[in-house]
């Protein structure tokens, strides 16, 4: 168990050994392991006392992960400040080093002995983007939770835009990149990867790359983020029943560095996508996953083994005819791919847990999850244009929008 605890160094706290385990004759640094794919240098800064930074929950969780950014990290740092200000309901930035060789540990540091609201997580080295978010959402306190990358080109100001739509009642809001200042090396694979993923999926957003997002809470702890699964945390959502939107953001160039992304993560997230379709389709059913090709198979090589064993009763010689060969072999994987199934069935009945099998809402969530489309750039329209795809609603805590389909649990794309 850790605990935090103040160390000689007025102003900053640690995490180091509970009361009652002798502590590590080596500094101060604790070590935390969070599973077999990462772990990390446990500092986590901040300046405020203990007994406060448990009284004083914050409404509002902001999560950056950060890799060789130091000239975007004092902006950020003081635009997302100035919004969450003006929202007025408390907060706290956890930052996450994931590696950076910059310079940035240090930066983030000095950020985090200047202000009680900033936490600092350094990884040894870097892990990637979805280990730091599954190390962020370990340790966020709000009801509200925003992730955003740290280059500037998500725009902070729109953080209250995204607990509006939070507040009204989603679950998730997705950013969409409209107008996106991206060269097209860029662009253009992420328009096939999120059309690919929308037809697999079902779930009709338009930009799942997009890493400025707001979650309740409750859909964070429900969520599990490993691997590349940070680009497809919707259809996670959407398959446990979540309300999704999604919210046009001001996308800005890149102001300082290099993007850390090229064309190798779009084949690395067509491999994540198929891991993704199958643990929320046919994790508790992977016979039906295995079965399906397996039955197909197994018949189709039956089918041409009785084929030939008419031939052969005929008075044909069926000995040295490639049907047979192919027969045999079609049978035989047919029987290895249910075996496969019935193995993971097994598997699946000793390792399943409950969260895995159904999601639970609190009493007053009635509307059924959707994905909506809203603009804050858009002219002001009058009420009975409101259907425009740019067009804002007057009471979006009161309404839905009607341009863009609903998504019920029961109108999932199916498995196959």
């Amino acid at each position: 168990m850790l605990n935090p605890v103040r160390p000689g160094r007025p102003g900053l706290e640690r995490l180091e050994t509970a009361p009652g385990i002798d502590a590590p004759a080596t500094p101060p640094v604790a070590e935390r392991s969070a599973g077999p794919w990462f772990h990390e240098r446990a500092d986590v800064l901040s300046h405020a006392p203990v007994n406060d930074a448990l009284a004083e929950r914050p409404g509002i969780s902001v999560v950056v992960p950060v890799f060789d950014e130091i000239d975007s990290l004092e902006e950020l740092y003081q635009s997302i400040t100035a919004s969450c200000t003006r929202l007025g309901r408390g907060h706290e930035i956890i930052f996450i080093n994931d590696g950076s060789r910059d310079g940035s540990d240090r930066k983030l540091d000095e950020l985090a002995e200047r202000d009680r609201c900033v936490q600092v997580i350094h990884f040894r080295r870097n892990f990637g983007k979805s280990p730091a978010l599954a190390a962020a959402f370990e340790r966020v306190r709000g009801d509200i939770v925003l992730t955003l990358d740290a280059d500037l080109q998500d725009d902070p100001a729109m953080i209250p835009e995204f607990v509006e739509r939070i507040d009204a009642g989603a679950d998730l809001v997705s950013g969409w990149k409209k107008r996106r200042n991206d060269p097209i090396g860029k662009t253009a694979p992420s328009k096939v990867f999120n059309w690919i993923v929308r037809k697999l999926s079902g779930i009709p957003l338009q930009d799942f790359n997009c890493g400025f997002k707001a979650y309740r809470i409750e859909c964070i702890r429900e969520l599990s983020v490993y691997g590349g699964f940070h680009r497809f945390l919707p259809v996670l959502a959407g398959s446990k029943g979540f309300r999704i939107e999604q919210l046009v953001v001001n996308h800005r160039a890149r102001k300082h560095g290099v993007s850390k992304f090229g064309a190798k993560r779009f084949f690395d997230g067509i491999l994540d996508l198929l891991t993704v379709l199958l643990v929320t389709r046919y994790r508790t059913r992977p016979l039906h996953f295995f079965g399906i090709p397996g039955t197909l198979l197994g018949a189709s090589g039956i089918a041409l083994l009785l084929y030939l064993t008419v031939l052969w009763s005929l008075g044909q010689a069926i000995g040295t005819r490639p049907l047979l060969t192919l027969g045999v072999l079609l049978t035989l994987t047919g029987l290895q791919f249910l075996s496969f199934g019935l193995l993971a069935e097994l598997l699946v009945r000793t390792t399943v847990s409950p969260r895995e099998i159904y999601s639970i809402r609190a009493p007053d969530e009635r509307r059924p999850p959707q994905v909506v489309e809203r603009s804050s750039f858009a002219p002001k329209l009058s009420p009975d244009t409101i259907t425009r795809e740019d067009g804002p609603r007057p009471d979006p805590a009161a309404e839905t929008c009607n341009d863009l389909p609903i998504i019920k649990p029961h109108e999932l794309r199916p498995p196959s």
